[in-house]
């Protein structure tokens, strides 16, 4: 498979040929829903809290008697059904309660194949470079208006990318992410995924395309081609 490699100002420069076995070589939806549920149900802080019957104030003697006062029976003062009382099904998970499981074979294939669902869609843009002197929102917004960016966009950068990554964060449908972070997760959730060819090289020649528990062997690798 041939992408196209663009510049700041929108124009091809080169294709950078991706050999879609190491991806994949098909579209998998059912290892990509495990996929995005895994990484959803693990992001959950579980920190919701609410106090059942007996973490809240009052005593558990009878409010008044059953009988004689004409009134409707009651019971302490700390049942769910009045003021101030405890709730039924108090909410009281933590993080760990809500952690799914996924081998590091399913889950690197998913990230790879997620990356191919985008490429076949053609909703990833490859930029040569994306360094600026400054950080300044007006740069990096004429740069994803050359290249067609319209809808959200997860833009991927090294770690060194400071400015890029400072005038980006206030574009509201843009998402910074560093490049060796990239998952399914955050592919899927945006339209569009703009990435640097050093990073795009990097990632798919680093664990994520590695299929086995050896550290250092990928699965294949991606080669470059000049256009004229």
């Amino acid at each position: 498979m041939k992408v196209p490699v663009y510049d700041k100002q929108g124009k091809q420069t080169e294709t950078i040929d991706i050999d879609e076995q190491l991806l994949g070589g098909e579209i998998r939806p059912a290892l990509l829903k495990q996929a995005y549920v895994y990484y959803h149900a693990n992001r959950r802080l579980g920190s919701a809290r609410t106090r059942g019957r007996a973490n809240v104030e009052g005593s558990n003697k009878k409010l008044y008697r059953q009988k004689g006062t004409g009134r409707a029976r009651v019971g302490r003062r700390r049942t769910l059904i009045r003021k101030g009382g405890g709730v039924a099904w108090a909410k009281t998970k933590t993080r760990e309660a809500y952690r799914l499981q996924m081998n590091n074979k399913h889950r690197r294939l998913a990230n790879r194949n997620a990356l191919l669902a985008k490429l076949v869609d053609g909703e990833v843009k490859v930029m040569s470079e994306l360094a600026f002197d400054t950080p300044k929102t007006k740069d990096i917004k004429g740069v994803m208006e050359a290249i067609g960016i319209d809808r959200t966009c997860l833009l991927a950068l090294d770690e060194s990318n400071v400015n890029a990554a400072l005038a980006a964060r206030n574009i509201s449908d843009i998402t910074v992410c560093i490049d060796r972070q990239l998952n399914a997760f955050d592919m899927l959730n945006h339209r569009y995924l703009v990435i640097t060819k050093d990073s795009l090289v990097a990632w798919l020649a680093g664990p994520s395309s590695q299929t086995s528990k050896i550290v250092g062997e990928p699965m294949g690798s991606c080669a470059n081609e000049e256009t004229t």
